[in-house]
């Protein structure tokens, strides 16, 4: 079994189902071959520090990954490796070219890496006291997930919805909304931006592509981050269950938060094994992450 191949995806399940959050992987590969993962979590039922809850998960790990491990270990992370550990707040302006094109020009980027068609409309004639929305787009893995965060962002509270799904994973939503302060919508240029916004975040949720450094062959994945400092739920073990179909092995991988045109961004940065060096195979990574990650699988 190569853990690199197929040992992440695996451990990326186990912690997810025990309801351990990842919230930093560093992933790395010694010479002699030893894969070296550093998994940052934290744990939603705040029970980690217990021994019971430590060896509920040394057994679920045993159990996938048998003799593929040859040790681990669980430790609070102290304050000085929380601070090596940071990502710089800023990306160099090369990988922001390279994934967040969509934002920066009108052009959209490949078809097979964009939602189809979005049309969002808003309507105040239709109830006294709320501003409806109407969106029909493409159904995909966490869309009310990306329409309720960027309601959340806009501090929009939504009173009531309708969710319709047709032939061809078409979706009709119809959403009762109003403003914090309990009004509709009647501003046009607030209207404008938060249909600009829903439209923005339903085109394109995440932004993945694959790039080549010189010699290796890098997978960015990128996905905002929530006002909340909350991430996209199990985005990791998408991509990971994604190259082990692949058989695409992982020789580095990192997660890190990182500032772009005044928005936070969580971003994973995957080093490649050298098969995936061709043209033909780094497209094919980039549409196969993509699929899994939209649920088009």
């Amino acid at each position: 079994m190569n853990f690199r191949c197929f040992g992440l995806a695996d451990v990326t399940q186990v912690l997810s189902s025990l309801e351990l959050n990842i919230q930093k992987v560093k992933v790395s590969t010694t010479p002699d071959g030893t894969v070296v993962d550093l998994f940052f979590i934290t744990d939603t039922r705040e029970l980690l520090h217990t021994k019971n809850r430590q060896e509920e998960t040394y057994k679920a790990l045993e159990d996938v990954m048998q003799d593929a491990v040859i040790s681990f270990n669980i430790e609070k992370v102290g304050p000085e490796i929380t601070a090596c550990s940071q990502a710089s707040p800023y990306l160099p302006s090369a990988i922001t070219d390279d994934i967040f094109n969509l934002e920066m020009s009108n052009d959209l980027p490949s078809v097979s890496l964009t939602s189809n068609n979005v049309c969002v409309t808003m309507d105040n004639s239709l109830s006294p006291a709320h501003t409806l929305v109407q969106i029909v787009c493409q159904d995909h893995k966490g869309l009310l997930y990306d329409i309720m965060r960027t309601l959340k962002d806009y501090n929009i509270q939504i009173s009531y919805g309708r969710f319709y799904i047709k032939q061809g994973r078409k979706c009709e939503i119809d959403l009762f909304i109003m403003q914090s302060d309990g009004k509709k919508i009647v501003d046009p240029s607030k209207q404008t931006a938060l249909s600009s916004r829903l439209k923005m975040e339903l085109l394109q949720p995440l932004r993945v592509t694959v790039v080549s450094r010189g010699p290796d062959t890098e997978l960015l994945v990128a996905n905002p981050v929530e006002l909340s400092s909350k991430g996209r739920p199990l985005v990791f073990y998408d991509i990971t269950l994604a190259l082990k179909m692949l058989n695409t092995c992982i020789f580095s991988a990192e997660i890190g938060r990182h500032m772009i045109r005044d928005r936070e961004w969580e971003v994973y940065r995957i080093l490649l094994d050298e098969g995936a060096s061709s043209s033909i195979l780094r497209r094919k990574v980039e549409e196969e992450v993509w699929k899994r990650l939209m649920g088009w699988e």
